[in-house]
């Protein structure tokens, strides 16, 4: 498969709409030093491989300087490259090569907590009175000692802690070690634009902005009030409030246009927010209106849902119409937070089935794709021992929690080596016992595996306007079968029809086909199967 630089559509749209963007968790993608943890030089010598896949754009995860108490997203150095990834001019390699490949480069920023470690947190916590005193969010105890406010971290527990060097808490959303930058100070504001900057001058083509709902707090502090009681269960202090106060504040749509305004300077960069919580749609939304705000949001519409129906697309979709002064959607069913969908959505015996029709989906849907490394290969979810865990919500809450670890263990390259290709022999994660099969060595020697089959649908997708970037209707949905219509006025109207349960259903197609995979002959749709037909111009 030919690496060379490849044209982009030929139309007046920005590069990023309807864009496949292929996410690397730097840790697990190749280890070129051979410690047993990936880094920068090894995606650099593996980038040709996902330049194969026909996508758009490469995502990487942190690789910043930090103490990796949350692997890397307790950020030490918001402009500092890690040693264990490699170094600067490591990443200006990969960013060259990204480019000569026809790739784009999106990087994580993190800016509603830094690490404990941060030289600003230090300074912080040294005193009441010294220059970074506000860079962090800090407040005197109740006058019995206890929390500011009834707020609780994502991990667990309340969102406080104590620290006896100011006689104050601090506040931490997440782990105790990522304490909350204080956003709505100019001075952190500026320093984290002064951030995107130095990446952006690095020839970053654009950012994925982590939790950012939880960027900016109340400053009254004011207790959140609890949710109401939902089927759903609640394994953390966290699922019980409605968080109204310790994130989602009204200032940060006014952030979002000081960094938009920043990124859009520096040419046709990229921006798509994470946004999770018990008001994403309505935030998401918020982030992404009108032309001075991000391009895109995903959230966990389908990161973390049990089942994938008919249902959950329609629902789905919904939030995202296709309307003026409306943001652009991004759609993830997989990531290095949530378990593989294939181990999540369909029995073992249906994986090979379900992974195609899946994708194809994934493909068809109206918005970016996000693919996960690994995702190509159909990978499951892998069992992660207690004694080797690293996650710490994971080893807090054991057995309870899933770990993420599992999600995130090391790429195979090549199925019969000891390594997997992978580069050392002892990973920081164990290898999944069945992902040698898996391998990309494996699957390039098989012209009907799953990782030809997505070159295949990456390819359609970039060739037909309608699946890229065009408009998208639900023709019907039940129990078990989605239809959907896509069209666009410089293409063919196609229509999709995917099956997501495992029994063949009555179906009839009444176009010609583009590509199917599974069985829709004789008037049935087999389980798992899918068929895009073309429709008139």
């Amino acid at each position: 498969m030919s690496t060379a630089p490849r044209s982009l559509l030929a139309n007046a749209e920005p590069w990023w709409k309807g864009a496949v963007i292929y996410q690397i968790y730097p840790r697990s993608f190749a280890d070129a030093n051979g410690d047993g943890v990936g880094d920068l030089p090894g995606i650099t010598q593996r980038l040709d491989h996902v330049a194969s896949l026909g996508v758009d754009a490469i995502w990487l995860s942190p690789f910043f300087t930090s103490p990796m108490r949350d692997s890397g997203y307790d950020v030490a150095d918001f402009c500092g490259v890690d040693p264990v990834f490699g170094t600067i001019a490591d990443f200006d390699a990969l960013v060259a090569k990204a480019h000569r490949l026809g790739l784009k480069v999106l990087i994580d920023q993190v800016y509603s907590h830094s690490s404990d470690r941060h030289p600003w947190f230090v300074e912080s916590r040294s005193s009441r009175d010294n220059a970074k005193a506000d860079w962090y969010v800090w407040a005197d105890p109740k006058p019995d000692g206890s929390p500011p406010s009834n707020w609780q971290s994502v991990f667990g527990g309340p969102a406080w802690q104590w620290d006896a060097r100011r006689t104050q808490y601090y506040l931490h959303n997440f782990l105790v070690e990522q304490p909350d930058l204080n956003l709505h100070h100019p001075q952190v504001q500026e320093a984290m634009l002064g951030a995107a900057r130095f990446w952006l001058e690095r020839g970053v083509d654009g950012f994925r902005f982590d939790a950012l709902n939880f960027a900016m707090h109340d400053p009254l502090l004011r207790d959140n009030p609890p949710l109401p009681p939902t089927n759903r269960a609640r394994r953390r202090s966290f699922d019980f409030q409605d968080k109204i106060h310790n994130q989602s504040h009204p200032d940060i749509p006014v952030f979002i246009e000081r960094l938009a305004a920043e990124m859009r300077s520096y040419g046709a960069t990229f921006s798509m927010a994470e946004v999770g919580g018990d008001h994403w749609a309505q935030e998401m939304a918020l982030y992404t209106q009108g032309a001075a705000r991000l391009d895109s949001a995903y959230g966990f519409n389908f990161l973390y849902a049990e089942a994938l129906t008919p249902a959950l697309v329609v629902d789905a979709l919904s939030v995202w119409p296709d309307a003026p002064d409306h943001g652009w959607p991004s759609w993830a069913f997989e990531n290095h937070d949530a378990p593989r969908a294939v181990s999540r959505w369909t029995a073992p015996a249906h994986a090979r089935a379900f992974a195609r029709m899946k994708m194809l989906l994934l493909l068809s849907l109206r918005g970016n794709a996000i693919l996960y490394q690994g995702e190509e290969l159909g990978l499951g979810q892998v069992e992660i021992p207690f004694d080797r865990l690293v996650d710490p919500e994971a080893i807090a809450n054991w057995p309870i929690t899933l770990s993420r670890d599992g999600v995130r263990t090391p790429m195979p390259w090549q199925g019969d080596a000891k390594d997997r290709g992978f580069g050392s022999i002892d990973p920081w994660l164990p290898h999944g016992a069945d992902h040698g099969a898996l391998a990309v060595d494996q699957q390039e020697a098989d012209g009907d595996s799953l990782l030809h089959w997505t070159r295949r649908l990456i390819a359609l997708r970039r060739a037909e306007p309608a699946l890229r970037s065009g408009s998208s209707r639900v023709v019907s949905a039940d129990k078990a079968v989605l239809v959907l219509e896509r069209a666009h006025p410089g293409g063919a109207t196609l229509r999709c029809a995917f099956n997501l349960s495992d029994r063949a259903v009555a179906f009839a197609v009444d176009g010609a086909v583009l590509v199917a995979t599974g069985d829709y002959s004789g008037g049935i749709l087999g389980g798992y199967s899918a068929v895009v037909m073309r429709g008139r111009a």
